[in-house]
């Protein structure tokens, strides 16, 4: 295989070091100095905390500048590198109902906007990071110097592939299980809470609609009902940022929940519930990222040099 010798840009390189020193400095001083303490969950982060979180920034910046020296592909490195980004995803997981009660106008009485700011932050190192393990597999996994990508070109096929279909009804289901859990253990009045009900609609249009218009050709061409758009192409960015975004908050929130459960935690939801619960909304958001990458190597402009 050939490789180019260019590395990955200095400028996401540099973005990430500042961040590891910048981020990671306000986590010292809180590991050494004591973090405030933020209700409801007592920290700003989920599982890493203290010295813990200095240590994740630490690593993002070595793995960066790591990522920026190597001109060869190396699937190890590229493992580490994405697993410290998904830690730093799931460490900022309390985003994800943060950012649904913004959508709701209902923040919450415990919202807190520094412990936000840092969650934000948290998040955003992990973008930068994974911004910069993307260059680096562009550059070593591909023998195209204007793409680096991989494959026949011509050989990419616009209909989705089976295990794309496949996560998309695995989504599906995992809402679908998610209500059923709900059904068991009763409502409670959740159907006359006017968020709550705004909450419920937009469940079911990310857990339905979105999956299926991910693997079928109405997510790409406006459909004939739609006025003023039918026929016309569908923006890749309308059902990629949902489907990335809402998948990767999904597993890490909920993800980290398992984790915390496993650990003993009390709630006051049967653990059976919560493992049931729990494990829809992780199922449903892999469904998402998954049907989202088939989605978006299938609607990727070609490359005007090699055709991929």
């Amino acid at each position: 295989m050939q490789t180019t010798t260019t590395t990955t840009g200095p400028g996401i390189t540099s973005a990430v070091v500042g961040w590891a020193v910048a981020y990671g400095g306000v986590r010292l001083v809180w590991a050494v100095g004591g973090a405030p303490a933020f209700e409801p969950f007592g920290s700003d982060l989920l599982g890493f905390t203290g010295w813990w979180a200095v240590a994740l920034c630490a690593a993002a910046g070595v793995l960066a500048v790591v990522l920026h020296r190597t001109t060869t592909w190396r699937p190890a490195l590229a493992g580490a590198a994405w697993a410290v980004a998904g830690l730093l995803v799931a460490a900022a997981g309390i985003l994800l109902p943060e950012l649904v009660g913004f959508l709701l106008l209902s923040v919450g009485p415990y919202f807190d906007p520094l412990a936000f700011a840092s969650r934000l932050g948290c998040a955003g190192g992990a973008v930068l990071l994974g911004l910069a393990i993307a260059g680096y597999q562009r550059r070593t996994r591909g023998d195209c110097p204007a793409c680096c990508r991989t494959g026949r070109p011509g050989g990419r096929s616009p209909a989705p592939a089976g295990w794309a279909r496949l996560a998309a009804y695995a989504a599906v289901a995992g809402l679908t299980a998610r209500f059923v859990a709900q059904a068991v253990v009763g409502f409670d009045g959740l159907t006359t809470n006017t968020p709550v009900i705004a909450l419920e609609v937009g469940m079911l249009l990310a857990g339905i609609l979105l999956p299926m218009a991910l693997v079928h050709g109405w997510g790409r061409i406006w459909p004939r009902w739609v006025p003023l758009l039918a026929g016309r192409t569908i923006p890749r960015l309308i059902l990629l940022i949902p489907g990335f975004g809402l998948g990767v908050g999904l597993v890490a929130y909920f993800g980290m929940g398992l984790v915390q459960l496993a650990s003993g935690s009390v709630s006051q939801f049967s653990d059976t519930f919560l493992l049931v619960a729990m494990s829809a909304y992780c199922v449903w958001g892999l469904g998402l990222v998954v049907a989202s990458t088939d989605y978006h190597l299938r609607t990727r402009r070609e490359c005007a040099r090699c055709g991929r």
